[in-house]
């Protein structure tokens, strides 16, 4: 068992390789489902990322700056996978969270991008992540 300590001080014991999800869910089924990343021990990590000692932790959600750009820094990769999945042979430059969403710049080799295209790549984008 590894002891886990939460923003109000209180220690709630877990199973050794419990997630930051699975502490949400032991809260509230509400708090599982807006969990988007975890603060343990300081640093941001993947709400599914087993914990293995006792810690200290925060779960994130889309009312924290760090939750915010969890969702960003995935919604790139996301898009990043639609795009070569659409666009085979597409380059990819850079792609972060910025400070009101993300981004990425990409090269089609030429093959123009138009606001037709945002919703395929949209609908693609929500059919890997199912």
């Amino acid at each position: 068992m590894i002891k886990v300590t939460l923003p109000d001080g209180s220690v709630r014991e877990y199973s050794k390789g419990s997630t930051a999800l699975d502490v949400a869910k032991s809260i509230s089924e509400g708090l599982a489902r807006n969990v988007l990343s975890a603060r343990v021990n300081g640093d941001v990590i993947d709400a599914t990322r087993p914990l293995n000692e006792n810690c200290t932790i925060q779960l994130l959600t889309w009312n924290d700056e760090d939750g915010k750009s969890t969702m960003w820094h995935s919604s790139a990769h996301l898009m990043a996978e639609a795009l070569e999945a659409l666009y085979p042979g597409v380059k990819f430059g850079i792609g972060p969270p910025i400070d009101h969403g993300f981004y990425y710049d990409v090269d089609l080799g030429g093959q123009p991008l138009s606001s037709e295209d945002f919703k395929r790549i949209e609908d693609k984008m929500s059919e890997l992540a199912k």
